[in-house]
């Protein structure tokens, strides 16, 4: 004979999944109150990216780009209900071992909050309040399973098994079930009142949209940069579309009144910097292009806009930088780092303390209140949003986030360019046909850009003329093609002469090269 024991081990798995959302959700309702930035859930996710290989962080930049993050929390999550589903069931024989399990979890969760920055004693709390819940919850939904089981089984002894069981089985179900729902309800409420109760990113987002910048002015585009083919990427690049590559599982919210920037290091004097200090000084403004490291030949993560911020030139100069540093070490508000060389700091270049984006405030996900920017240089070894920390120092002496996962030292942007039209298997019509697309070399400026149709002699493109060397630049050209299969290739020089390289480099240690070719069809 079978017992009522037997019959329902589901309950046992449902009972510590839902446990262990009724702590996940104490626990984010603790971090949100306290101010904490990342919940435990938040801190495991980034740690994972802390300790990513570099070729495997390239791999899923790749393939997911901006989707890298919520796939990652969830797949996090996905693991995390697992692990519930295990403990319910090992609650049922053996509630040590269960407790083995969910205090495994809080320890990882509580390394993984330990190696965020600037981790103190709080940061811990919402940890230790989701185990004490997890254990609570999951002792009542184990004692009314027991309770149910031995009802049933007693059930079975006065009145035997098929008159009593089904009975006696579905009213200590209904008992189970009504309470799991309480308790996941429940949760539910703790989750949306954490929401409501930390409210730091709205606040933020608040004091972001009635931040006043005087001296930041709207963008304004150069004349001749805009060519006209349909379908061309446009020259400025607005903030929603403008690529994102950062390792923040949340990005850090921070009001403008309690940002800070400290230089330090090898100089002559610490400066401190407040934003009222900050949007004191004189304000430079300039199209900049910025791209990433992980840009794959003819790839989307780059884009151009109007930037608005102080010169790092100038603080350096007043800080007084030692004789013998050769780099800048930046530290993010959330850990990260880059390790940037002081000579492009300070040879005249428009590196800035950037505080707006496209004549607004930058978003907080383009690093509000304050990042860097310097042109020439890969955003891995130059970009860091959220700054809250320069230091002047050695390259021999320091190891940042992405050089130490195989990336170049130096990072200087290599000459490159792009079809946007036709793209990629794209039927058009034969005969004359308008082409066209983007090219870039940031600090040094387009003069040419050439394309080849089926592997013929290159053809001069015409180039929209733009104004400063930092940005990219348009071209378009008109080609002749018959019905069939195509090939079109480009390729661009620099104001120096230099042609740009046909030899295939992957982005890996320092940049992708190459000619971007797109192959397309005429009907």
């Amino acid at each position: 004979m079978r017992t009522a024991r037997q019959t329902q081990p589901w309950i046992w798995s449902v009972a510590g999944v839902v446990a262990g959302i009724a702590g996940l959700a104490t626990s984010y309702f603790v971090a949100a109150v306290l101010g904490v930035r990342s919940s435990p859930v938040v801190a495991v996710a980034e740690l994972i990216i802390k300790l990513t290989p570099g070729a495997f962080a390239e791999r899923a930049i790749q393939t997911l780009g901006h989707k890298d993050k919520p796939f990652l929390v969830s797949v996090v999550l996905l693991v995390l209900m697992v692990v519930f589903a295990v403990v319910g069931r090992l609650s049922r024989g053996s509630w040590s071992r269960a407790l083995l399990v969910l205090a495994a979890l809080a320890v990882v969760g509580g390394y993984a909050v330990s190696r965020q920055r600037n981790a103190g004693p709080s940061d811990y709390l919402p940890v230790l309040v989701g185990f004490i819940t997890w254990v609570v919850c999951l002792s009542i939904l184990a004692d009314n399973v027991r309770a149910a089981e031995r009802r049933e089984e007693a059930a079975e002894k006065v009145a035997g098994e098929a008159a009593r069981e089904p009975a006696a089985a579905a009213s200590g179900r209904r008992g189970f079930v009504l309470g799991a729902g309480v308790m996941v309800v429940a949760a539910a409420g703790v989750g949306v009142v954490g929401r409501v109760v930390g409210a730091g990113r709205r606040q933020v987002e608040a004091a972001r949209s009635l931040l006043r910048l005087p001296g930041v002015t709207a963008p304004v585009r150069p004349g001749g940069v805009t060519l006209d083919v349909k379908g061309l990427s446009s020259w400025e690049t607005d903030a929603t579309s403008f690529y994102q590559v950062h390792t923040a599982i949340v990005p850090p919210a921070i009001e403008p009144d309690s940002w800070k920037l400290r230089i330090h290091g090898m100089v002559d004097q610490e400066v401190t910097l407040t934003y009222e200090q900050l949007m004191a000084r004189r304000l430079t403004e300039a199209w900049v292009t910025l791209n990433c490291v992980s840009n794959p030949v003819g790839g989307p993560l780059i884009g151009n806009a109007w930037w608005s911020g102080v010169r790092l030139a100038d603080i350096l100069a007043e800080a007084g930088v030692q004789d013998g540093a050769d780099a800048v070490l930046q530290t993010s508000d959330d850990g990260w780092t880059c390790g940037t060389p002081l000579a492009a700091l300070t040879d005249g270049r428009d590196a800035m303390l950037v505080v707006a984006m496209n004549g607004e405030p930058l978003p907080i996900e383009h690093g509000f209140p304050v990042r860097t920017l310097v042109p020439g240089l890969y955003g891995y070894v130059s970009a860091c949003k959220w700054v809250v920390d320069m230091e002047v120092t050695r390259f021999d002496k320091i190891s940042a986030y992405w050089t130490q996962r195989g990336w170049a030292e130096l990072g200087p942007v290599k000459m490159s360019s792009r079809i946007d039209v036709p793209r990629r298997d794209d039927e058009i019509d034969a005969g004359e046909t308008r082409v066209g697309g983007m090219a870039w070399s940031q600090h040094t400026g387009i003069s040419a850009v050439q394309v080849s149709l089926d592997g013929g002699a290159w053809q001069d493109a015409e180039l929209g003329n733009a104004d400063t060397i930092d940005s990219w630049a348009q071209w378009a050209t008109t080609i002749t093609v018959e019905k069939g299969d195509h090939t079109l290739r480009v390729r661009a020089t620099d104001d120096n002469g230099k042609v740009q390289t046909g030899v295939v480099a992957d982005v890996l240690p320092d940049g992708a090269s190459g000619w971007h070719e797109v192959h397309f069809t005429a009907v």
